[in-house]
């Protein structure tokens, strides 16, 4: 086993590191108070190639493996998680579904336009009703001669005010999860409408919606993938982006340790600064463990899947204890800013809000158990 970083690894590493504290950390305080990221980050991050590793080059990407891809997500998620997700879901949702389902002519359609950041992409398969019960969606789409009519609602999609598509799941066939089709959906066709979602906890400055469908017609050319494929899709794309969300955690919680033992050097009590408290240390050590530990088991991820290798556990494994971790780093880290930490003139306050939804998106902490448990007994106990 060899953990060191390849050249080529490091340096999307540091460009990613650099790119965070030059056009990212700055604004992330003043992008969570307005609810809204400034657009232009989306040009630069195309700009770069973020939102083209793993893609291959002939389709506009930047190329690059999937570790690559994690240790620019962590860098990222640091800076600021809304700025993370866009990335994670126009790139690791939709443009690796594309990549992995679409035709040649979708890929060319598609693809150079997401990877340079001309065009944003959106997963819309959550539903009002519909949460972790994805397989029983009830947004449809009815053949009418050589194209679709979709009809239906979707909520929580991200980027979903901004994408100029959407990966849609909707219902064709029978009931479950071999009934559902995957379509890709330009946003501004007729009888298509979207909301944004204001006032959330976390993750304000991200570009979160509601979407709605009412007739919305379609080509069949717009169909991702075979006709009731579109469960496998959606389950497939959502396995890698736990990992993207991993990392994005490692990420959160590395800001809380650096931010942490920052301050915990500069705040003085009982004479001293707090860092020399043991207890204080304490808080720091939990953290730092927690960083190492979530980023081995996201790089695991990333190593099976290079591999060739099943690894939808895996991924499961480490969106459940990396999301988890956050939120732990950023308890401790609000612990040691004491009542500084409950202003938002800091940022910890901030990092747990964004940390608290990592535990509910892409699959609940809950949901993840039991995934991981069904994987250990080979009984459902959904």
């Amino acid at each position: 086993m060899n953990l060191e970083l390849s050249e080529e690894q490091a340096a999307v590493r540091d460009l990613a590191a650099a790119f965070t504290d030059r056009e990212i950390v700055p604004h992330a305080a003043a992008w969570d108070r307005a609810e809204s990221v400034d657009r232009d980050i989306v040009g630069k991050l195309g700009k770069l190639g973020f939102l083209g590793l793993t893609i291959p080059e002939e389709y506009g990407g930047s190329g690059g493996d999937h570790l690559a891809y994690c240790l620019a997500l962590e860098e990222l998620g640091r800076g600021d998680s809304a700025v993370r997700g866009i990335v994670s879901v126009s790139l690791g949702l939709v443009g690796k579904s594309i990549a992995g389902y679409g035709t040649e002519e979708q890929k060319r359609a598609w693809l150079p336009r997401l990877t340079s950041g001309e065009v944003l992409g959106c997963f819309a398969l959550t539903e009002p009703g519909t949460g972790s019960d994805a397989a029983n969606l009830t947004t449809r789409a009815v053949r009418d001669g050589d194209d679709w009519l979709i009809t239906g609602g979707k909520t929580f999609i991200t980027n979903g005010t901004w994408a100029k598509v959407a990966l849609v799941f909707a219902r064709t066939g029978e009931d479950g999860h071999r009934g559902i089709t995957a379509f890709l959906v330009e946003t501004g066709l007729p009888g298509f409408e979207r909301r944004t979602i204001h006032g959330k906890l976390g993750l304000r400055g991200q570009a979160t919606a509601e979407l709605s469908f009412d007739n919305v017609r379609v080509p069949d050319g717009a169909r991702l993938g075979a006709e009731g494929q579109g469960f496998r899709v959606a389950m497939s794309a959502l396995a890698k982006g736990r990992m993207s969300v991993a990392a994005g955690c490692v990420g959160i919680s590395r800001a809380c340790l650096e931010a942490a033992v920052k301050y915990a050097g500069e705040r003085e009590q009982f004479g001293k600064p707090i860092a020399s408290h043991q207890l204080v240390q304490e808080l720091l050590a939990d953290i730092a463990v927690d960083v190492e530990a979530s980023r081995l088991l996201t790089w695991k991820v990333a190593d099976l899947i290079e591999r060739g290798l099943p690894f939808a556990t895996a991924s499961s494994t480490a969106k459940l204890y990396a999301s988890e971790a956050a939120v732990r780093a950023a308890n401790n880290a609000l612990q040691v800013f004491g009542g500084y930490g409950f202003i938002d003139e800091y940022p910890v306050g901030k990092y747990l809000r964004d940390a608290r939804v990592m535990t509910l998106y892409e699959g609940t902490s809950q949901i993840h158990k039991l995934l991981i448990g069904r994987s250990l007994t080979g009984i459902n106990a959904f």
